[in-house]
């Protein structure tokens, strides 16, 4: 341990603390690169539908390092929570073992967010693709009413297949997730499993939750929304049960092999 490290700092364990710190850095370059050389790494490295041009495979790692750079409220609670929840954790497992299950959360989360892309962005693609092919982009009627709230063109019957062409490119890339959301949700509900008696309180409601209530009473809550898809919300809701579901695999295998409260895997 660095015990050159301010006090405070030095009581958060070395996974936690890195990945505070690197989520911070890329909120501050997120802050400034764009303005200074026009490099939009949100826009780069946000985690993009894996059909659309702008997608990356390293983007299913990448995502879960950025926030949003409108403001600090979304680097903020996720962070509070990673301290408040990964700290107990990382000194339950060690910091390979917290590290590896922080990582697997994340990507669970990603992949999630992808399975749920997918129910809306292939049969919209492949509208697109029979309209390019046959010249023809009244097949995309069905979809013209969404099109038209993330991108302006005239009549429908007059678009070109150059006009179909970047219509397609610019909504398909157009969804992003980013945040350590869906990772924070498998420390969350991995911390309910293991502590479930801890009292917890929800915001704004004091009142103590045992953990585990408090898990399910969240997950119940993401679902709704996720399942309602309030219009301007722009949360990954799938994304975040997608963590909590990957994060309880690894517990209930790590049970299993009674390793939940060791540092082997």
């Amino acid at each position: 341990m660095n015990t050159n490290r301010p006090a405070f700092l030095a009581n958060i364990p070395p996974a936690t603390l890195n990945i505070i710190i690197i989520n911070v850095l890329a909120w501050i370059a997120c802050q400034i690169i764009p303005d200074k050389t026009g490099y939009n790494i949100i826009q780069h490295w946000g985690l993009h539908f894996f059909t659309a041009e702008a997608f990356n495979p390293l983007q299913f790692i990448t995502y879960m390092f950025l926030h949003s750079s409108a403001g600090i409220g979304h680097l903020f609670f996720n962070m509070f929570g990673i301290y408040m929840f990964g700290v107990v954790l990382e000194q339950v497992w060690g910091w390979k073992k917290y590290l590896f299950f922080y990582l697997i959360s994340g990507l669970g989360a990603a992949i999630i967010q992808q399975l749920f892309w997918a129910i809306d962005y292939i049969p919209l693609s492949e509208a697109f693709n029979a309209a390019i092919a046959n010249d023809n982009p009244m097949l995309i009627q069905p979809y013209e009413g969404v099109l038209r709230r993330f991108y302006k063109f005239g009549p429908l019957q007059f678009l070109s297949v150059t006009n179909l062409i970047e219509i397609k490119q610019t909504i398909m890339n157009a969804p992003v997730t980013i945040g350590a959301s869906g990772a924070l949700f498998g420390i969350l509900f991995a911390f309910g499993w293991m502590f479930p008696h801890v009292k917890l309180f929800l915001l704004f409601i004091p009142i103590p939750i045992p953990a585990r209530i408090f898990c399910i009473i969240y997950a119940v809550v993401e679902l709704f929304l996720g399942v309602s898809n309030f219009t301007g919300d722009n949360v990954a809701h799938f994304a975040h049960l997608g963590g909590a579901a990957f994060a309880l695999i690894l517990v209930m295998i790590w049970r299993k092999k009674g390793k939940l409260f060791q540092n082997k895997f």
